[in-house]
């Protein structure tokens, strides 16, 4: 029974990456030191598994911006226009791609960027032409096998690690209407091909293909191309040993393509769809010698696994297949958990025991072969620690609150028809308001105030009265840019999610919890452990200080339920939409207390709504009813005159139109920039009013003038000019001030010529 892991953390135990990237990107080291510092990670990563007694260990997981990039830049899938840049060196054009090139006379924006299947890992979407050809452009994969070789005392554990060729081509999209990415299989395949061919030669024997595909609902096309590839590949590199692994759900709805596709093993993930099982071994068991991976530690969440549940499926797979045919893992890539539990320092104790990251998890891989081999000590420590620890803060009230939704918990007043009226005649906006929405660029010295104020060395009075300077000097640019609907600037909030843990019951922060979200952008999800209420007001204090700044109207900020949820390690002892509703209910009563405090526009932001959305569409619906519940428990509760936003990004959110309708948000604010307003097709009968995102914020590059107002046109096109607003696609907390305003100009000169040039023809 081997034990393998599918990839590992690479931002390194204190973000080493993210500050090694961001000093080259300013350029205060170069590239050799950049390469050191990824050099250092990966030597760490693979050690610590080495230690931990892994059988197969990962390699070409580290990434230094995002691992489907990498892919693009292995397989020559670069857009003409970067190659055009004058850079000497792939590893600028690669970053270039992922962010934008603007110097000089070259203007450049970043490729789109979109979420990772169901996760809060966004990334670069590859982009392909019909006659699009492949070819090996980058050698990193080559170079780190060579690399660990020196670091591995075994070249029989190394195993390199790809995105598969239907997943890669699935995750992509075509620049052009006339064919189907598809229909590139035939070109990409011998490329495949000969990438395993010279890692054969480099002495490899195991390599991992990722293709997640197998977890959606594939057409019959996606399924004939996945037969055409892997016989392909079975046929032209049998002497290597392939992987092919599924993650984030069940692919017992795709097993028929298994009766034409031969591949050495197989991994599935019991922990997002454990019901699978059964299915899948009595398809195998006769069928095929197939090895099987099973994925029984939790790569998604930060609890211990249940000893007991996993020992249960691995003897039933080696009751059926027999140990040989039996391999076991997390259920996918350790990327979006945290690195070392042992970095946490001021967590209750009882919490704490009850956590695994990265480095616990692929522990847990040796105690669970102990186990089936006879250790029951280790069995019974484990089972005893979860039953002791399954709800540490229990309160019966939040639960009974919860329970017992009623209709008019989920209703506004009236139809949004006429609480439109009555917002217009209240806050006489111009057409195509500006806003933007919600954070300004955390500076250094904002960041510096916070550390000041957590370590105890400056008193509250003075924190407060520096916060108080940033938001005033933060409403006074904005006045001076011209935006109709200012926003107070978040500088009080380290994250998003983050903020409102550290003031809600039964939620906490991390010290070090630290996970990628997007090339240097990291986060620390918080954790919720038990029933979740609010005890005080979280924001009212900074919004109404900053309404007192100003006449001109300001937003009040929240985060929303199912954000919340979404980036956050959850509960595991409960239905997920329990703790949904409870944390509605406390930003419900957040909202209430604003808009006592005369704030009248109120942005409840979700862009996780989408992320959420389970992978096959048969469970949408179940998903749908408990979500869009959460998010209007959370803003159902004010008077028709009160105005309540919503934020969604950097998701594919062409098939849910229908369903964020729901929501019956006044105002919804969303990402389209990158996709150059792709989205508009879905959104043309989209009820209520809405901000296309019409500027990128990842990027560094600053938009146009003309550009933007292109962008306003094109929006108006399709949707009511009177239901239009204009804004960035995100918030501007990652941006340099000077980017900021410089961008925050141009969009309020697009949106006055738009005023003065597009008429109103609906």
């Amino acid at each position: 029974m081997l034990k393998h892991n599918l990839g590992y953390p690479r931002i390194g135990k204190q973000r080493e990456l993210k500050k090694a990237c961001e000093a080259y990107w300013s350029n205060r080291i170069d590239s050799p030191t950049l390469f050191e510092v990824g050099m250092k990670i990966r030597k760490e990563n693979w050690e610590t598994q080495e230690k931990a007694n892994l059988d197969l260990i990962p390699c070409n997981d580290f990434s230094f911006y995002d691992h489907v990039l990498d892919m693009s830049l292995l397989l020559g899938v670069i857009p003409e226009s970067y190659l055009s840049i004058p850079i000497n060196n792939n590893l600028d054009l690669y970053f270039a791609m992922a962010r934008g090139f603007q110097k000089d006379v070259w203007d450049i924006q970043a490729m789109e960027m979109t979420k990772w299947f169901n996760t809060n890992y966004h990334y670069i979407v590859p982009e392909f032409d019909k006659n699009q050809k492949f070819s090996i452009f980058s050698h990193k994969i080559f170079d780190e096998i060579e690399e660990s070789k020196k670091i591995l005392k075994s070249i029989e554990k190394i195993k390199p690690v790809l995105i598969g060729p239907i997943s890669y081509l699935f995750l992509g999209k075509e620049k052009e209407k006339s064919f189907h990415r598809m229909d590139l299989v035939e070109n990409i395949v011998p490329v495949y091909i000969n990438i395993i061919k010279k890692l054969k030669n480099q002495g490899i024997n195991w390599i991992q293909l990722d293709e997640p595909i197998l977890v959606l609902d594939m057409s019959e096309k996606e399924k004939d191309v996945f037969q055409y590839a892997y016989n392909e590949i079975s046929r032209l590199c049998s002497e290597m040993n392939v992987l092919l692994t599924s993650y984030f759900d069940g692919i017992s709805e795709n097993m028929s393509i298994f009766q034409k596709v031969s591949v050495q093993a197989l991994h599935i993930d019991l922990v997002e769809n454990p019901y699978q099982l059964k299915k899948i071994l009595s398809f195998f068991s006769e069928e095929s010698k197939i090895i099987l991976s099973l994925g029984l530690v939790d790569g998604r969440n930060i609890w211990k696994n249940n000893y007991f549940n996993s020992v249960k499926k691995i003897e039933k797979a080696i009751e059926s297949l027999g140990e040989s045919r039996i391999m076991i893992a997390p259920n996918c890539s350790l990327l979006h958990v945290p690195i070392d539990v042992d970095n946490e320092h001021f967590i209750h104790i009882d919490i704490k025991n009850r956590m695994s990251f990265a480095r616990q998890k692929i522990d847990e891989l040796n105690d669970l072969e102990k186990i089936v081999k006879g250790d029951t000590n280790i069995l019974r420590n484990n089972s005893s620690l979860i039953e002791e620890s399954s709800s540490i803060f229990s309160d019966p009230k939040i639960k009974e609150r919860a329970k017992n939704i009623k209709n008019q918990d989920i209703q506004r007043n009236n139809h949004f028809h006429i609480r439109q009226k009555k917002q217009r005649e209240k806050f006489r906006l111009p057409l195509f308001p500006t806003t933007t929405i919600g954070s300004f660029p955390q500076t250094k010295e904002i960041r510096n105030l916070r550390n000041q104020f957590r370590k105890q060395e400056i008193s509250k009075k003075k924190y407060d009265e520096k916060i108080k300077n940033f938001i005033t000097d933060a409403i006074k640019k904005q006045e001076e840019i011209g935006l109709d609907v200012l926003v107070h600037g978040e500088f009080e909030r380290t994250d998003m999610v983050e903020y409102f843990s550290d003031k809600l019951k039964g939620m906490l922060s991390t010290e070090n919890g630290w996970v990628q979200s997007y090339g240097s952008r990291c986060v620390k999800p918080p954790v919720i452990y038990g029933d979740v209420s609010r005890v005080n007001d979280m924001t009212v204090e900074w919004i109404r200080f900053a309404q007192s700044q100003t006449n001109k109207l300001i937003k009040g900020m929240l985060t929303g339920p199912v954000t919340i949820l979404q980036w956050s390690f959850v509960r595991d002892d409960q239905p997920i939409f329990h703790t949904a509703y409870q944390i509605a209910w406390a930003i419900r009563e957040e909202v209430l207390d604003l808009e006592k405090s005369g704030i009248q526009i109120i942005q409840i932001d979700e862009p996780a709504i989408r992320e959420g959305l389970p992978l096959k569409k048969k469970d949408w619906k179940c998903y749908f009813d408990w979500s869009i519940k959460a998010f209007r428990i959370s803003s159902s509760g004010v008077k028709d005159e009160t105005q309540i936003h919503t934020h969604m990004c950097y998701s594919e959110f062409n098939d849910i139109f229908k369903y964020i309708a729901d929501m019956d948000a006044d105002v919804i604010t969303i990402e389209s920039s990158r996709s150059k307003m792709e989205l508009l097709n879905a959104i043309f009968s989209y009820p209520n009013e809405i901000g296309p995102g019409i500027y990128d914020i990842h990027s560094p590059r600053i938009p146009t003038v003309v550009e933007m107002f292109d962008l306003i046109k094109k929006a108006s096109k399709k949707l009511p000019i009177k239901n239009i607003w204009v804004n960035p696609d995100c918030g501007l907390k990652t941006r340099k001030w000077k980017e900021a305003l410089m961008s925050l100009h141009n969009m309020t000169k697009a949106a006055k010529m738009a005023r003065i040039k597009l008429i109103d023809i609906s």
